[in-house]
């Protein structure tokens, strides 16, 4: 049996999957049995709720079990004990899509998209402040520069580009320098960042990154399952502390607090959820640390004092 779990918020996607099902028990590919088998295969939509937390498999479980999505403790791995206490393979959807691909043309004909360990395509998420956003399918190794510039046609303001944050709300933010970085996990990685799902969002140089660190730790705080301290008690801590940064409140000092709670997360944390949060906050602080240099005007620092 199988299921694939998907959010409320796309209805369009639930009709679409729904009538792909019902075609394909209608041609004998899946249901009571398979191409004429004895074999049996029954594949259901379920629909979340919508939380960011079911991205972690475990916490998907959970959902689909009826229960509160909350992250389970490995071991066991869902290989092994999984839905229902049964051995459970969950995979991301681009991982499914693929299969046909390569079951269809080879392995080879797949691995000659990308470059080094990245193989095979991604869909691009490109939104933010630019001119023309969109979801694209690309091979691994395009640069940042050619998806921002050739693609989506540059700034929307027609600013120019202060920062750009891949791989999703938690993935770090990069500067327009960084631009050139081939878009695949290992380059990445090595800067620090990550590829995840593929999102891009781009900021002209109006934005400020303080403000956007804070962003960080709001989502998680928002999104939690808040089963593990860490990451429900620090991202709350870590708002408190961002906000003490943003009015200039002995900035030196909470700035070295956001530091120790960003590596207690990262360390501590049960899943990537809080462990990935500081990865936003650390990269805005190190790349545009003049963000985080406030001077209080005279009537923040009455109101810091009232406090």
């Amino acid at each position: 049996r199988g299921y694939i779990y998907l959010r409320s918020e796309y209805p369009h996607a639930h009709r679409t999957l729904q009538r792909a099902i019902l075609k394909a028990e209608a041609a004998g590919l899946i249901g009571a049995s398979v191409m004429g088998s004895q074999h049996a295969f029954h594949l259901e939509v379920r629909l979340g709720a919508g939380a960011y937390i079911c991205g972690e498999e475990t916490s998907l479980l959970e959902s689909l079990e009826g229960k509160r999505a909350i992250v389970r403790a490995k071991p066991p791995l869902p290989a092994l004990q999984g839905l229902f206490g049964k051995p459970t393979i969950v995979n991301n959807v681009l991982s499914f899509a693929a299969v046909p691909w390569i079951l269809d043309h080879g392995a080879q004909a797949y691995a000659d998209y990308g470059m080094g360990r990245s193989r095979g395509t991604l869909p691009i998420q490109l939104g933010g402040n630019v001119r023309r956003g969109g979801l694209i399918e690309l091979a691994f190794g395009i640069s940042l520069r050619e998806i921002i510039e050739d693609m989506g046609g540059g700034t929307l303001s027609g600013r120019p580009i202060r920062a750009v944050q891949v791989g999703g709300p938690l993935g770090a933010y990069l500067t327009a320098g960084q631009l050139d970085v081939q878009m695949d996990y290992e380059a990445l990685a090595a800067m620090r960042a990550m590829l995840g799902h593929g999102g891009i969002v781009v900021f002209d140089d109006s934005v400020d990154m303080a403000n956007q660190a804070r962003f960080a730790f709001e989502f998680c705080a928002k999104e939690s399952c808040g089963k593990c301290t860490p990451c429900r008690i620090g991202a709350t801590r870590g708002v408190e502390t961002m906000d003490r940064i943003i009015a200039g409140a002995d900035v030196p000092k909470n700035i070295a607090v956001l530091r120790d709670l960003s590596k207690l997360m990262t360390d501590a944390s049960l899943c990537a959820m809080g462990g990935l949060t500081p990865m936003p906050v650390l990269s805005a602080l190190n790349h545009f640390p003049e963000d985080f240099d406030r001077t209080p005007s005279p009537r923040q620092d009455i109101a810091l004092a009232a406090e």
